[in-house]
């Protein structure tokens, strides 16, 4: 779950390396597929996004568990984010790392589509 003030790693290649949420869209914690509003505090040197930049990102791996209606729970080792446009396409063309399945039921299909690994 992830609240304000929550550091996560962004598991793309737009040139950030960490966010801090800022803001959670529809609710008071944020779990896999929702929508943040988040600054970048580090980023990679002479690329797009640079540090104390204001962006949206979906949350793709959190540490907290989720639990499917067939009976499993998965939980992975960090909280990991991906930063979006406006219309809420992915910014990176790469993404880094496993994903979970809940991204494509909310609707966020562009981000499973270029992502390596759904579990």
């Amino acid at each position: 779950m992830i609240k304000t003030q929550s550091i996560l790693k962004v598991t793309d290649n737009s040139g950030a390396r960490k966010l801090m949420c800022i803001r959670v869209l529809k609710g008071t914690t944020a779990k896999v597929g929702d929508i943040i509003i988040a600054v970048v505090k580090d980023a990679i040197p002479n690329t797009q996004l640079k540090k104390s930049e204001i962006v949206r990102a979906a949350i793709v791996r959190t540490k907290s568990p989720i639990h499917r209606k067939d009976g499993t729970t998965i939980r992975f080792n960090e909280n990991a984010a991906i930063i979006l446009t406006k219309n809420n396409s992915p910014r990176a063309s790469r993404i880094f790392g496993p994903i979970a399945k809940e991204i494509n039921k909310i609707g966020l299909k562009k981000i499973s589509s270029i992502a390596p690994i759904i579990i």
